[in-house]
C-alpha cells in the first residue's frame, strides 16, 4: 500500500491547478493593469511596482510545496502591498485565498487562521481610513470568503486524516488475519512433521516398517502443508501468478485434520449436533482453524491419546468444543501454545464470539467457543461504525 501524504491534495486539481490559477491571474492582473498607461502607452513608477508585485505574488504560489507557511505570508503581504499602490480592483486575492486553502488542507490551520484575520484586519482598516476603494460590505464579504475557504480546507484535512487512519487500520488486521493464517497452517504440519520425525528415529533400527510408515506420513504431511501455505500466501500473490486451485479450509476437511491426528497416534472423536446447514465461510474457516490449532496443542503440548470434538449448530451461533485427555499443562508465557489460543481468541472475537481454553479439572485440556452465525462483521467494520 503507497504511504498516505494528505499534503498532495491541497487543491481539487493539484499542481496543474495551481499552476493554472497563477497564470490565469497574472494574465487577468495585465489586463487591469494596461488600463492605467500613460500617454503614449508610458508607464510610472507605481505602475511598475504593481506588476513586479503581482508577478511576485503569482510566482510565489508555485513554491507552496516547498515552503507553504512563507509563502502564504508573502501571498497576503504581497497582494495587500498591490492594493494599496494599485487604483486597479484586480483578481490577485484569488491567490492568498488559494494559498490559505493550501494551508487548512495541509493541516496548519492556525497559520491559515492567522493569516486570514490579517488580512480581515488590513482591509477593515482600508476601509476605515476612508480609501473609498473598500467599505463594510466588501469587508464582510472577505470574511465571509476566508472563513468558507478555511473551513472547507479544514474539512478536506479531517477527510483524509479520517481515511490515512481507516486505510491504516485495515491494513493492520489484514496483516494479523495473514499472521494467523500463516500460524495455524504452518504450526499444525510442522508439529505433525515433529512428531512423525521422531517416531521414525526412535523406530528406525527396531521396527523399519513403521519407521517407513512415520516417514511416508511425514512427506504426506508436508505435502499437505506445502498446499495450504501456497493458498494463504495466495492473497500476496502477483497479478501475473494462477489463483490458487486448493480448496477453502472448512469443517468439510475435518476428516483431513483428523486422519493426520490419527497418524501422531492420537484418536479423535467428533460428535455433531443441532442443524446441518451450510456455515457462512467465515464462521467455517474460523471453526476449522480453532479444531485445528487445538489438535496441534492436544499432540505437541499436551501429549493427549484421546481428543473429542463437539460441534452444535443452531440458529443464532455454532458452538465447538475440542477436550483432550493430556496433562493439560497450561502455556507458556514465551510460546508452547500461547501464541495459537491468542490467535484462536482473535479469530473468535473477530466474529463477535469468544473462547476459552484453560485446564480440564479431571486432567486435560479443552477450548470451548461460540461463533455467530449472523452479524459476522470483521473488527475493522465494528470499529468504523
Amino acid at each position: 500500500m503507497p504511504p498516505f501524504d494528505p499534503l498532495r491534495r491541497r487543491l481539487p486539481g493539484g499542481l496543474r491547478a495551481e499552476h493554472a490559477l497563477a497564470l490565469t491571474v497574472l494574465a487577468l492582473v495585465g489586463i487591469a493593469e494596461g488600463q492605467r498607461l500613460g500617454p503614449g502607452g508610458r508607464t510610472t513608477p507605481a505602475l511598475v511596482a504593481s506588476w513586479l508585485l503581482a508577478m511576485a505574488v503569482c510566482g510565489a504560489l508555485l513554491l507552496r510545496q516547498r515552503h507553504p507557511v512563507a509563502v502564504g505570508w508573502c501571498t497576503v503581504v504581497g497582494t495587500g502591498t498591490y492594493y494599496l499602490l494599485s487604483t486597479v480592483d484586480g483578481p490577485l486575492v484569488l491567490v492568498p485565498i488559494a494559498a490559505l486553502y493550501g494551508l487548512a488542507s495541509s493541516g496548519r490551520l492556525q497559520a491559515a487562521v492567522t493569516m486570514a484575520a490579517v488580512m480581515v484586519i488590513g482591509v477593515g482598516a482600508g476601509a476605515l481610513a476612508g480609501t473609498g476603494d473598500v467599505n463594510g460590505t466588501a469587508v464582510f464579504m472577505l470574511t465571509g470568503w476566508l472563513i468558507a475557504v478555511v473551513a472547507l480546507g479544514a474539512m478536506w484535512h479531517g477527510r483524509m486524516a479520517y481515511a490515512e487512519e481507516e486505510a491504516a487500520l485495515r491494513a493492520t488486521q489484514e496483516r494479523l488475519r495473514i499472521a494467523r493464517e500463516l500460524h495455524d497452517v504452518v504450526g499444525h504440519n510442522m508439529s505433525m512433521i515433529n512428531i512423525q520425525a521422531s517416531a521414525a528415529l526412535h523406530r528406525l533400527e527396531k521396527d523399519p516398517a513403521q519407521a517407513e510408515s512415520a516417514l511416508a506420513a511425514i512427506k504426506a504431511g508436508s505435502r499437505e502443508g506445502l498446499r495450504e501455505l501456497r493458498r494463504t500466501l495466495g492473497v500476496l500473490r502477483q497479478v501475473d501468478e494462477g489463483a490458487p486451485t486448493a480448496p477453502t479450509a472448512g469443517l468439510a476437511r475435518l476428516e483431513e485434520l483428523i486422519a493426520s491426528s490419527a497418524l501422531a497416534e492420537m484418536t479423535v472423536t467428533v460428535k455433531k449436533s443441532g442443524a446441518h446447514d451450510l456455515l457462512p465461510a467465515t464462521v467455517d474457516l474460523a471453526a476449522y482453524r480453532i479444531v485445528q490449532e487445538s489438535l496441534t496443542n492436544a499432540a505437541k503440548h499436551s501429549g493427549a491419546r484421546h481428543v473429542v470434538i463437539r460441534l452444535h449448530r443452531d440458529d443464532a451461533q455454532l458452538r465447538l468444543s475440542i477436550e483432550d485427555d493430556g496433562h493439560g499443562a497450561p502455556p507458556g508465557p514465551a510460546g508452547h501454545g500461547a501464541s495459537g489460543i491468542a490467535g484462536m481468541t482473535e479469530r473468535a472475537r473477530a466474529l463477535g464470539g469468544a473462547l476459552t481454553a484453560a485446564p480440564r479439572p479431571q486432567g486435560g485440556f479443552a477450548v470451548h467457543a461460540e461463533l455467530p452465525l449472523s452479524d459476522n462483521k470483521t473488527a475493522t467494520e465494528r470499529s468504523t461504525r
